[in-house]
């Protein structure tokens, strides 16, 4: 179990976002959400399976244009940016499944995190600290991705993700699949990333977990903000509780 993360004093809004909707298709499945992530600290998105979270990281990333609202990076609006432009001002999405590219090796897939021009001259220096974070990458840089297991794939995940540069590093489901043993060695990692000033905005459905390592909280159903708070104050919240970490209703009769 990861260690929770220390308060942090009240910083600047890295990422606001205002009452955006998202379609597909016809189908509206993000309803006027506002949210804010705040520099250097980790923010968090909660909730089940189709309730939006991952529509609203891609929204982010600029993957699924937005139909209404706006979303804003250290005060510029970037709504309408395409997702080339967002990894220009240091926009980093690790996607749900990880999605590494199976045949090539460890070492090709992080180096694809850094394929903007500007990036390219950095790519040594880059692939050295991420060696250094996750030093089993090291140690696996020639193996094929496919042949990794699933926690190293997602440390591999990871490590490309960072290879961009990020202020801003969006993770979606990191735990998906994987061991209760690996979880908790997923989620070290990303407390100690979270420990050197990356700003994070993390989705999961491990709530334990995602509230533990994350200083502030959305809960999202259907497609809404329902609730929001602290970290802390959500994982002591009865609702919580009680919908995703599996407590009993205090209501509930014994």
């Amino acid at each position: 179990m990861p260690e929770p993360l220390p308060a942090q004093p009240a910083d600047s809004q890295m990422l606001t976002v205002q009452d955006l909707e998202v379609r597909y298709g016809t189908t509206q499945v993000i309803w006027g959400i506002s949210m804010a992530v705040a520099t250097g600290k980790v923010t968090c998105i909660i909730g089940s399976n189709g309730a939006g979270k991952t529509t609203t990281l891609n929204s982010i990333a600029g993957i699924l244009p937005a139909k209404g609202g706006k979303i804003l990076l250290n005060g510029e609006d970037i709504t309408s940016l395409s997702p080339q432009e967002r990894v220009k001002r240091h926009i980093s999405l690790v996607p749900e499944g990880r999605q590494l590219w199976p045949g090539m090796s460890v070492e090709e897939n992080l180096l694809m995190g850094c394929f903007l021009p500007a990036l390219r001259k950095k790519s040594h220096p880059g692939l050295e600290r991420i060696y250094t974070l996750f030093p089993r990458l090291r140690e696996r840089r020639r193996q094929t991705a496919g042949t990794l297991s699933g926690g190293e794939q997602q440390m591999c995940a990871i490590g490309r993700g960072l290879m961009s540069e990020p202020q801003l590093l969006m993770l979606d489901e990191p735990s998906l699949g994987l061991a209760p043993i690996l979880v908790d060695e997923i989620f070290e990692l990303i407390a100690n990333i979270a420990r050197q000033g990356m700003t994070i905005l993390l989705v999961g459905q491990n709530v334990n977990y995602t509230l533990q390592v994350s200083h502030y909280g959305y809960v999202m159903e259907t497609g809404k903000i329902t609730l929001e708070g602290p970290s802390e104050m959500l994982f002591h919240n009865d609702y919580v509780r009680h919908a995703y970490l599996g407590v009993a209703h205090p209501s509930a009769p014994a």
